[in-house]
């Protein structure tokens, strides 16, 4: 069976000019195939959160080339990586980023509203389904803010799935969960991966979490030194 990859970077780098020019990307290549769950792992500093906000298109002032499904996105206009971002990339943050006075439904619906490629009523449907993936369909129409913190991070996952987006990518989705909630976010990405052959790139500190990933990959001092 033919390997299809969901992104690719080509000697990626990365400076910061704050006062002194400072290189904190150096020639990173890597790519993601469409259905890995695949982990960026180091210690503080060393770069994995700076190449995720290059790898998902909301840096650009970068060196090198990024491809998102087989296309080459660097040099596009802003306007076009961030209709690509609606349409192929779903976020998961630490801080899910739920609006509070908008009901769970509402939330999730959001990032479908925005790309406007399908009725409301279609969206709500969506909404509602991907809520039942974890097992959240009844607390719908409550409001953001009467959530528990690890129903607040299902429903962020929820919203990331809504336009069925080529690939997930997620910045430490567990450092604000105990262990339990942090579990059943993973045991979720593995069931995504499994089940619904989705893609996702996360990045992490956490070796565990990392150990149940289908693939790591290794950073320090701003370079890979393992694929994994």
């Amino acid at each position: 069976m033919e390997v299809r990859k969901a992104i690719e970077g080509r000697k990626i780098n990365k400076f910061f000019y704050s006062p002194s020019k400072t290189q904190v990307l150096i020639d990173i290549t890597l790519t993601v195939n469409k259905g890995e769950f695949v982990s960026i792992m180091g210690k503080s500093g060393c770069g994995k959160s700076t190449l995720l906000y290059i790898l998902s298109t909301m840096d650009t002032d970068y060196e090198g080339e990024l491809y998102l499904d087989d296309k080459l996105i660097t040099g596009e206009s802003s306007d076009y990586l961030s209709h690509l971002r609606n349409e192929k990339i779903g976020f998961v943050f630490q801080f899910h980023y739920l609006i509070n006075e908008f009901t769970v439904l509402e939330n999730v619906m959001i990032p479908g509203l925005k790309l406007n490629q399908k009725s409301r009523e279609e969206l709500e449907h969506i909404a509602m389904e991907k809520l039942k993936i974890f097992s959240m369909e009844t607390h719908a129409l409550k409001k953001a803010n009467q959530l528990s913190g690890g129903q607040k991070q299902r429903v962020s996952i929820a919203r990331a799935l809504i336009n069925n987006p080529l690939i997930v990518m997620s910045d430490e989705p567990t450092g604000n969960l105990d262990k339990k909630n942090s579990d059943l976010v993973l045991g979720i990405f593995k069931e995504l991966v499994q089940d619904f052959h989705q893609t996702i790139l996360m990045v992490t500190h956490d070796h565990d979490m990392a150990s149940k990933t289908d693939r790591t990959i290794l950073m320090e001092d701003g370079m890979i030194i393992s694929h994994g």
